[in-house]
């Protein structure tokens, strides 16, 4: 899921790809960091070290292989501030892992996987946190599976936007996408279940700071 430096910079539709991820990142992670409850930050801090180590951690699929990303799991947990959480891991990945991303698309690569995190937040968070086991699995391989499925319409349009010398990765990408999208559903499924047993804590204590009420004088 990781566009490098220099693929999208030799076009102006790549260009304004570029330029659209990088401000959709920065309001998202705003928003991220104005909501959360600060009490909370070793939990953010925790998910996106899980999502750094997730891309040391190799999928063979048939000739090449893929890593898990699990932005399922941690859209899951932490809602908005799944985008300060993505944007650090993947910033750590750009300086430390070369080939997995690049500065000039972090932004981009940031939007690609936080906002579907975002998304499964949503929709499932609900019967993962409160539904019976049977339903907390299934929510929990909803949340994985769908979240790497939604990275595709923000993916495959960046790959082709930079030119036609890149149609086979796009096509590449889509390949893997549903066996990838599997195994992040197995993954995030187990992952839901373990903690529902050792800490539930974690999907049930709120994340965001209250909102003030507003007292009027009168």
């Amino acid at each position: 899921m990781h566009i490098p430096d220099g693929v999208l910079s030799g076009t102006p539709a790549g260009i304004g790809i570029l330029v659209a991820g990088t401000a959709l990142t920065a309001a998202g992670t705003a928003l991220g960091l104005r909501r959360i409850d600060y009490e909370q930050m070793p939990r953010v801090a925790m998910l996106s070290a899980a999502f750094f180590v997730a891309s040391l951690v190799h999928v063979p699929l048939g000739v090449t292989s893929t890593h898990l990303v699990l932005n399922g799991l941690v859209g899951l947990i932490l809602g908005w501030a799944a985008f300060p959480a993505i944007l650090i891991a993947l910033l750590l990945q750009s300086i430390f892992l070369p080939g997995l991303g690049g500065i000039t698309t972090l932004g981009l690569n940031t939007l690609t996987m936080a906002l579907p995190a975002v998304l499964v937040h949503y929709l499932f968070r609900r019967p993962a946190r409160k539904g019976g086991g049977t339903a907390a699995m299934l929510a929990g391989f909803g949340a994985g599976a769908l979240a790497t499925m939604l990275a595709t319409p923000l993916v495959v349009p960046a790959l082709l936007a930079a030119g036609d010398g890149f149609e086979v990765l796009a096509k590449g990408f889509l390949l893997v996408q549903v066996p990838l999208a599997a195994i992040e559903g197995l993954v995030t499924a187990s992952a839901v279940v373990f903690l529902r047993k050792v800490r539930p804590e974690l999907l049930d204590a709120p994340l965001w700071l209250p909102v003030p009420l507003e007292v009027s004088d009168g």
